[in-house]
């Protein structure tokens, strides 16, 4: 074992044991604001320290970091990316610092007074590579340590969010410090905006951003541990220069972490952002990460007037509007760690997925007619959700995918091929370890989380013009990429249902077929099937088998696809044993199969023999 320090012989990877900064109960203030300060500078330091190469890593998520250990032996086996590289461990944050000293500028010094601050932090620390400090000049403090002491550091302060003689800096009366924009009347933003003056509008960062909650966590805890605060997913968004925002999307009320707000105003300055980062891409597409902190603010779990999926829906329009989509990672499994790391992961060109079954092998089957037609009998799939979201997939791909069921049955494994951006590992594992009956379509609503009836005019929010070509040119090489020819869900939710241009694009796109909640029951647009998504399923297995076979009864070839969301495999297979029981004549299948059977009823004969056995996967 090599010791931090050490001048190594290769290029090496420091490992941190960053499990230790959340361990202990968050149960006083002084504990929240000493777990909070280690953590936030720590993932602004890996996002830093991995800008360019993988340098820093960290086991921080499960017990004891067990999912970072997962990922890293899967990187260290023998022929992986990082097979022989020695490895150093860091015993302490300040040690760190001084080992990657020279990725370090300063500090943004934030006001816990003004939890809006600490996001602008991180936005700082990113664009001029500065670490986040909360302002606490008590004795001991980590701000006091790197700062004041004279033992210490001495970082030098290059950005303040704290007054001249500590007093709040935002939503004074008239116009925002060092801007001519006129104060909202709140402190949390016009933190923002002003941060959005500096940063967005003169380019300095990145058009990714991050949804991530503030510091209100620290007098507001709600009982969550600090891991929930989502600050480990803060190093990957640093590594880019991106910009960190926390937003109410609506504006009939005010939100819950600034009760004397003018409703609205939270609302408004989201727009503002997402129309600065708009012009700064000059109309291409905003990756997002993060979620609504629904556990934390803004919705009925905290007491406010609108429940999780409306708010879910309301913030997922006003992106779309933008030319923005998500990388979902909503409360619960939300926490991540190293994605600045896993980014530099070596991917192939092309990952190909297993092409469809020939005319001769369906036929076997009982799949379709010597003409080629679909069989007379009821087909159904599973589409295995929801994974819009690096961290899910991070969080969860190790339990799903060692299920001993995998494989028993056909599944359609829903990863949104944008997941690549901060999860390679993850996409490229699963193709690599994938069974026969692991087939791979998109999660919603394509390359990424958006409504793609919001990207063309009207744009209710916006008022810009289409972003439909931003989005095919976005999408396309990701497609391609990860061999694609499903879409395997298209979330409407309150957008307008994709009009003629938008389902053709999609059709040109998605050649294997398309998955939507508002469209017909089954259509065809320039060749492609189209099939409206099914029922969800609940995990109440006796219920969910009812739901399948009622769905699929009647005359004819029928077709369902069916959500699940975190089953395991042998769940799956469960299911479909009790549905095989009452109705044995149905036929599972995997998505790109359905979608193509699907194609061959509403084609007719003259458009079946031999279609789509090379270029439809």
């Amino acid at each position: 074992m090599l010791i931090l320090g050490q001048a190594p012989q290769q290029p090496e990877v420091v490992m941190f044991d960053a499990w230790r900064e959340c361990a202990a109960p968050a149960t006083t203030l002084a504990d929240r604001r000493a777990q909070w300060d280690r953590l936030q500078l720590l993932s602004a330091l890996e996002g830093l320290a991995n800008r360019k190469s993988a340098r820093l890593y960290v086991n921080l998520i499960g017990d004891k970091g067990s999912v970072d250990r997962f990922w890293w032996r899967w990187l260290s086996r023998p022929g992986g990316w990082m097979a022989g590289v020695p490895v150093t461990h860091g015993p302490s944050v300040d040690r760190l610092i001084e080992h990657f000293r020279r990725e370090v500028r300063g500090v943004a010094v934030w006001d816990e007074r003004t939890p809006s601050t600490s996001n602008v932090a991180s936005s700082f620390a990113g664009a001029e590579n500065l670490l986040p400090l909360r302002y606490d000049p008590a004795p001991g403090s980590l701000y006091s340590r790197l700062v004041v002491d004279p033992g210490g550091p001495r970082l030098r302060v290059i950005e303040r969010m704290v007054g001249a003689h500590c007093e709040r800096m935002f939503g004074g009366p008239g116009v925002i410090p060092g801007t001519r924009i006129p104060s909202t009347g709140s402190a949390k933003c016009d933190a923002y905006l002003w941060a959005a003056q500096r940063l967005l509008r003169t380019r300095r960062t990145d058009v990714r951003m991050g949804y991530y909650p503030d510091a209100a966590w620290l007098a507001k805890p709600l009982g969550l541990p600090v891991d929930r605060t989502l600050l480990s997913n803060h190093d990957y968004f640093v590594a880019h220069k991106g910009f960190f925002f926390d937003l109410d999307p609506w504006d009939d009320e005010a939100p819950d972490d600034e009760l004397a707000q003018k409703p609205g105003t939270d609302a408004s300055v989201l727009r503002r952002i997402l129309r600065s980062a708009y012009l700064a891409s000059r109309g291409a597409m905003i990756h997002v990460g993060g979620f609504v902190p629904w556990d934390q603010k803004y919705t009925d779990y905290t007491h406010r007037a609108h429940g999780g999926v409306a708010t879910e829906w309301r913030y997922a329009e006003i992106l779309s509007c933008f030319n923005a989509y998500m990388d979902a990672d909503a409360p619960g499994l939300g926490p991540m760690a190293n994605a600045s790391f896993f980014q530099h992961y070596p991917t192939r060109s092309i990952y190909r997925q297993a092409p469809l079954p020939t005319d001769a092998e369906m036929k076997r089957r009982g799949w379709i007619e010597p003409t080629g037609m679909p069989a007379n009998r009821p087909f159904a799939c599973f589409y295995a959700g929801d994974f819009d979201s690096a961290a899910w997939l991070y969080r969860m791909l190790p339990e799903l995918w060692q299920d001993s069921a995998r494989g028993s049955v056909p599944l359609g494994w829903a990863f949104d091929p944008n997941l690549q951006d901060r999860f390679p590992v993850g996409l490229a594992f699963a193709r690599e370890t994938a069974t026969p009956n692991d087939a791979f379509v998109t999660g919603d609503s394509g390359a990424g989380y958006l409504n793609p009836g919001y990207l063309t005019p009207p744009r209710k929010w916006s008022g810009l013009p289409s972003g439909l070509g931003s989005w095919i040119a976005h999408s396309t090489p990701l497609y391609r990429k990860w061999d694609l020819s499903v879409t395997g869900f298209v979330i409407d939710g309150n957008a307008p249902p994709m009009a003629g241009d938008t389902l053709r694009a999609y059709a040109k796109l998605s050649p294997g077929g398309v998955v939507a909640q508002k469209i017909p029951a089954e259509s065809l647009v320039d060749g492609v099937a189209f099939l409206r998504m099914g029922p969800d399923l609940s995990g109440d297995l006796e219920k969910d088998a009812q739901t399948i076979e009622s769905s699929l009864k009647g005359d004819g070839p029928k077709f369902g696809i069916f959500r699940t969301v975190l089953w395991k495999p042998s769940l799956h297979a469960e299911l479909v044993r009790k549905v095989a029981a009452d109705l044995p004549q149905v036929a599972f299948v995997t998505p790109p199969v359905l979608m193509e059977l699907l194609r061959r009823k509403l084609a007719g004969p003259a458009h079946t023999l031999g279609h789509g056995q090379s270029d439809v996967r």
